[in-house]
């Protein structure tokens, strides 16, 4: 069984959680055995049992790759569809329902619906995007199956350590991940907060008003830019007070599983993909909190975080690739 990986946003342009999926998926796949390679499209001699795409999977790509005989697994990640007001997810699969119904709908909307009924396989991160699967875009239920991040053993295996005062988070510095929020909700709150991460462009205005506020407060707000040291990181999650990540679209946290990995206390932004995952076993903050709601809930946070339950464990890599290597096997 040969596995060919396809990514249409190359990692060069756009960093962050889905590159270390793709990687540390395909990684953990060839140690248990799995022949994986990147499909490279200059190269008319490359064949492959499985075409493996992270993201939508373009109904044309699909059907090609079926003319080769293979199988097509399509990763795709629900980030912003996941985080809309249920309101508004069940008007989308009204409005679906009803002009497939009358065969009415717009090529580009049948051209979306159609890669989620050529794909063999739909893997998804959650129960929450497996029901968005289903509702949204209409594919078939045995088709989805739900495989979740894994984490690496350094957090696993991180040893218990003192707790200090610093909460933490890790996170792209870009508006989406609202560390601009949350840091003035830490400095309103008067709560020691470090923030571990780069911009994700310089340029942009909720990056550069953070690095203002950041420079401005630093008893409260600490700031040093990324680490990429993975033990130091986890040595990080295993000494802080909490993590805090309050996110206003996100699919499944890499940053908040290596957390819970460490049985860091955690406090998310309140969306479904959380509760889902994490239950009663963390806490949460509405999307929507003014700076001194959020400082509030964050307060409260800080005062209890030493007595709350730790999060449950998440998968390892080795773990999740044996869940994929079953279902590449099924197909």
């Amino acid at each position: 069984m040969k596995v060919l990986f396809n990514c249409l946003v190359p990692f060069g342009l756009a960093h962050g959680g889905a590159q270390i999926q793709i990687e540390e998926t395909q990684r953990a796949l060839q140690g248990i055995g799995v022949e994986v390679e990147p499909l490279r499209w200059w190269d008319g001699a490359q064949r492959g049992d499985i075409l493996h795409h992270f993201g939508r999977v373009p109904a044309n790509l699909a059907r090609l790759a079926k003319a080769k005989g293979m199988k097509v697994v399509m990763s795709d990640l629900l980030t912003e569809q996941g985080s809309r007001p249920r309101a508004q997810i069940a008007r989308q699969e009204f409005a679906r329902k009803l002009l497939g119904a009358f065969s009415m709908a717009p090529a580009a909307v049948r051209s979306v619906l159609e890669s989620y009924q050529l794909a063999d396989a739909c893997l998804v991160l959650t129960a929450w995007e497996a029901e968005l699967l289903e509702r949204i875009y209409g594919a078939p239920k045995e088709k989805i199956h739900v495989v979740p991040n894994g984490v690496e053993t350094v957090f696993l295996h991180s040893q218990p350590a003192t707790r200090g005062q610093w909460l933490v988070c890790t996170a792209t510095i870009t508006a989406r991940k609202r560390v601009l929020e949350l840091a003035e909700a830490a400095v309103a709150a008067r709560t020691p907060l470090w923030i571990i991460g780069k911009p994700y462009d310089p340029d942009e205005s909720c990056a550069k008003k953070f690095l203002s506020l950041a420079a401005a407060h630093p008893d409260v707000l600490r700031f040093e830019g990324p680490i990429n040291d993975r033990a130091q990181l986890a040595k990080i999650y295993r000494e802080a007070r909490g993590f805090v990540l309050l996110s206003a679209m996100e699919s499944l946290s890499l940053s908040a599983l290596e957390a819970a990995a460490c049985e860091c206390p955690l406090l998310l932004g309140d969306l479904p993909w959380a509760r889902t995952v994490f239950g009663g076993r963390a806490s949460y903050c509405p999307v929507t909190a003014s700076t001194s709601a959020a400082a509030e809930v964050l307060k409260k946070f800080y005062e209890t975080a030493p007595n709350l339950p730790a999060p449950p464990k998440p998968l390892t890599w080795p773990e999740v690739a044996q869940q994929i290597k079953a279902i590449y096997a099924r197909l």
